[in-house]
């Protein structure tokens, strides 16, 4: 969503899917991953909304759906491409919207080929690589400065071939799509054959309704009766809603999901307007948060990228190419100004650059897959795990274990003794004979973590509001919270360090002088968030982000978080009561950026400034006050006149004319087509996952996302795909989920009683015909197999999984919940000890969601046996390190 509109965060709020005329959830059971927020879809069906969804498992969100598409997992692409030829080859986009804010009618170059021309890959793909250069990707008349801003290219690991793969610069994770200089040549009649409307079309033309039910098991009246409840639901006055969650985001093809609906969305006119836009459905109550102030390497925080040791020499160097463009990115020097003012407060002057040069520098992939490996190779020697539990609950679970037996030290801080405290001695490996404890050398330290009760602090959900949580009782014993582990770790090495040597400074000079309380010396939560909120040079909150300066006049420690203690008053602990303000509800918490809880929302008038419709009208120009207005705080200057067009050269907010909505973009609009900011294309393509049964139906010669991150190890072995020999070896394919009764791996709820006994043991789901064809009992157990591993469950057969008829062949499907690990009061066996590691390139996530197997009754084989079965099925399918590594990937090529 970050290259498609401008930020990464979901573009509407949980409550306003009340508004919705239709609500298609795809890529998430939101009735029992998010039961909370879903009562705003039963509330939008009670008033006469269509509820869809699409999913490989029929679950408790498809019971109350109008209708329920069981679709193969990994295929969704195919079905949202479908959407979008529909809505194309049936003139049902809505015209004046796609017109006036979105890139539709911009020329792209004539260098420029589709998946179309060159049977699979885009113009600028490296084979030898398996990375995109995308100068031909432009537009006619400008060019887009390269992802993120211009700050250095991204190194992908080396390929299992001793080729390194060069170019993998990343989408700015969240901020927006790169930037761009000139005005590029447009057609707004959208006929001239190079602008990017006829591109879409001509991309998608094959994306027929018999080619989505080839692909993705769905019927052709089934795929037109929910093409045709979009399009009657949208338009002037009706919106549609779309929602998604991990199923989505975990594939190698994640991040092109998501702009697929975003430029389905857009084209139907619902982006910035009630009722509509697309719902990130976070996987759990901080999870927007731990990005916007960010857990990930790439990003400091705010979404500001993070400087790369090759080209960010300096400050001037690392804010030259976005100051030049449109749009609130240009603000980038101040925002990064006052974020190092907050950390380094008054020892950060103009004259030392504000303290630039102490920021770290990355210099290639540093995530934590990478990291696993420069565990497991010796250059990673020490590992903090807070929050997560790798032991069981990440891709290639073995992997994370070998990891972590290679480190010198490990400290894990969780509320109980989770897998990743205890691998050392009951690992699987141990059991295997892999491994042996007393060859073990990491040095374990278990610290007791403070329940989200037991402290002070906020969460940021998935509609990016800010809620303060108050402490309900003290820890007891030794539990801490967090903030107190991070706080007091930094005083104590401060206390350490002399603070002569210049490199200490950048640790005894950071301002560490939050108060603290207690016995046991608590850190205040609200000093923190009144930091990250932000000051001006008198001390005084400041109460919106345009407040931030460049001259080091301004603190900030987040700028999307300038306002979140406006006036000195904890905006996040808001809870005014629904029946004493509008339905928008600006009161309760506090939603990023300026408490805005639908983005992009000037769209939701048309260009002059009046609503598309009254029964659709959400913020509108008052013109006799001059000054937008509406239901909620305008996602635009408040002053700028509907008809204001920038002057020759201006940049930043002056650049954007007064029908651009979308202001984190260096032009304005939505991104049908990305020109640059993404690794693997600018229009999503349908690709096979790494492992699949099915060979690619539209592009036979190129069967998986061809800049697909990938990493063939021992540990690591990827599985023949399509036509490739040795497939018929994992004929069925999986795909994991979560159950209420669990929370993620399983860390805070395994050990809860009652909750053991809602859902007690690892299960496999699967269809009566399946458990038929492979001689599957209910109750008893049976193993699943891949060429990581084998897990056992007891047998689920149900028909809320369902055969698919796909490319004229009976495919089944097999659900496996992912909570499950050896500790705890219900033990099992782990789903991720089946799951591969290869990754989407632009982010670096796991492909969780779709992948292929084998399955056979009864429990897996112990110990060394079970080394045995695993490696009895990689000769079956003549598994070599070659096999699936292959990035121009036509099935004939020796070596898969």
């Amino acid at each position: 969503m970050g290259a498609s509109f401008g930020r990464g965060g979901a573009t509407t709020f949980q409550q306003d899917l009340a508004e919705s005329d239709c609500i298609l959830i795809q890529g998430s059971n939101m009735a029992e991953a998010h039961p909370v927020g879903f009562q705003w879809v039963m509330e939008a069906k009670n008033r006469g909304a269509t509820v869809i969804h699409v999913d490989p498992r029929f679950t408790r969100t498809s019971a109350v759906a109008h209708k329920h598409l069981a679709l193969r997992a990994g295929s969704d692409i195919a079905f949202l491409g479908g959407l979008v030829n529909h809505v194309l080859s049936n003139d049902a986009y809505f015209h004046d919207y796609v017109v006036a804010y979105t890139n539709a009618a911009m020329i792209v170059g004539e260098d420029f080929r589709d998946t179309e021309d060159l049977d699979g890959v885009f113009s600028g793909f490296d084979p030898e690589a398996g990375s995109y250069d995308t100068s031909t990707w432009q537009y006619e008349g400008s060019s887009a400065v390269p992802p993120v801003g211009g700050h250095g290219p991204e190194q992908a690991p080396t390929s299992p071939h001793g080729r390194e793969r060069q170019g993998s610069k990343p989408e700015r994770a969240g901020s927006g799509g790169p930037v761009y200089h000139g005005r590029p040549e447009s057609d707004p009649t959208l006929q001239h054959p190079r602008c990017v409307f006829q591109l879409l079309k001509r991309h998608y033309a094959r994306y027929t309704p018999d080619v989505v039910e080839e692909i993705c098991g769905i019927s052709q009246d089934d795929f037109r009766w929910v093409a045709d409840q979009l399009i009657a639901n949208s338009g002037r006055d009706r919106t549609s809603a779309i929602a998604y969650a991990v199923g989505w985001t975990h594939h190698t093809v994640g991040s092109q999901y998501i702009r697929a609906a975003s430029i389905l969305q857009l084209l139907l006119g619902n982006i910035g307007r009630p009722g509509g836009g697309i719902l990130a459905l976070r996987g759990h109550a901080s999870i927007q948060g731990s990005t916007d102030i960010p857990t990930l390497f790439n990003l400091l925080p705010g979404y500001i990228p993070m400087p790369h040791a090759h080209t960010d020499t300096d400050l001037e160097a690392f804010v030259a190419d976005d100051e030049q463009a449109s749009g609130y990115w240009a603000n980038i020097r101040a925002y990064t100004v006052s974020l190092l003012k907050a950390w380094w407060g008054e020892h950060a002057t103009a004259e030392n650059d504000f303290c630039f040069d102490r920021l770290p520098r990355i210099t290639g992939d540093h995530g934590t897959f990478q990291t696993v490996l420069d565990q497991i190779e010796g250059r990673c020697k020490g590992y903090f795990v807070i929050g997560e539990n790798p032991a069981v609950g990440t891709a290639n679970a073995r992997q994370q274990r070998m990891g972590l037996a290679a480190l010198d030290w490990l400290v894990v801080r969780d509320l109980n003794m989770i897998e990743t405290a205890t691998f050392w001695k009951d690992g699987p490996e141990i059991e295997t004979g892999d491994m042996r404890t007393e060859d073990i050398g990491t040095e374990v330290f278990f610290l007791p973590a403070a329940a989200h009760a037991e402290k002070d602090g906020t969460f940021t959900n998935t509609q990016r509001l800010v809620q303060w949580h108050h402490k309900a009782v003290e820890p007891t014993d030794d539990q801490r919270s967090d903030l107190w582990f991070f706080y007091h770790l930094g005083r104590r090495i401060r206390e350490k360090l002399s603070g002569e040597d210049e490199r200490d400074r950048a640790v005894t000079e950071l301002t560490w002088d939050y108060p603290t309380h207690g016995e046991v010396e608590e850190p205040s939560a609200e000093a923190v968030l009144a930091e990250i909120n932000g000051h001006d040079q008198d001390g005084t909150p400041l109460s919106r982000y345009p407040q931030l300066r460049a001259d080091g006049s301004t603190s900030c420690g987040c700028w999307i978080y300038c306002g979140v203690t406006a006036d000195g008053v904890n905006q996040a602990a808001r809870r005014k009561p629904g029946s004493e303000q509008d339905r928008v509800a600006l009161e309760w918490g506090w939603a990023w950026p300026a408490n805005r809880r639908i983005l992009y929302n000037r769209a939701s008038a048309d260009p002059d400034g009046k609503p598309w419709s009254e029964r659709k009208a959400y913020v509108w120009w008052d013109a006799e006050r001059g000054q937008w207005t509406g239901l909620d705080e305008p996602d635009f200057e408040k002053n700028k006149r509907p008809d204001y067009q920038p002057g020759e050269g201006a940049v930043g907010p002056d650049g954007l004319a007064g029908t651009e909505p979308f202001i984190m973009q260096s032009d304005g609009r939505g991104w049908l087509y990305v020109p640059a900011g993404l690794v693997d294309g600018p229009f999503p393509a349908h690709y096979e996952p790494q492992e699949s049964p099915v060979a690619n139906r539209l592009h036979p010669n190129q069967q998986r996302n061809p800049a697909r991150q990938i990493n063939s190890r021992p540990e690591n072995r990827y599985q023949p795909s399509g036509l490739e020999p040795g497939t018929e070896v994992f004929p069925y394919v999986f795909t994991t989920f979560r159950l209420t009764e669990h929370h993620t791996a399983g860390g805070m709820s395994r050990w809860l009683r009652h909750l053991s006994e809602l859902a007690p043991a690892m299960f496999l789901e699967v269809s009566p015909q399946l458990a038929a064809e492979r001689g599957l009992v209910h109750g008893d157990w049976a193993t699943v197999i891949t060429a990581r591993s084998a897990v056992e469950g007891r047998v689920m057969v149900t028909e809320r999984m369902r055969p698919l008829l796909v490319g004229g062949r009976t495919l089944h499907q097999i659900g496996i919940p992912w909570h499950w690990g050896r500790n705890g009061l219900t033990t099992g066996d782990a789903a991720n000890e089946l799951i591969g590691v290869a990754l989407d390139p632009n982010v670096h996530i796991m492909e969780t969601k779709a992948g292929s197997c084998d399955v056979r009754p009864g429990r897996r084989p112990r110990a060394a046996a079970l080394n045995r079965l695993v490696a009895d099925y990689r000769d079956r399918a003549g598994i070599t390190e070659r096999t699936g590594t292959e990035h121009a990937d036509d099935p004939s090529t020796e070596g898969g």
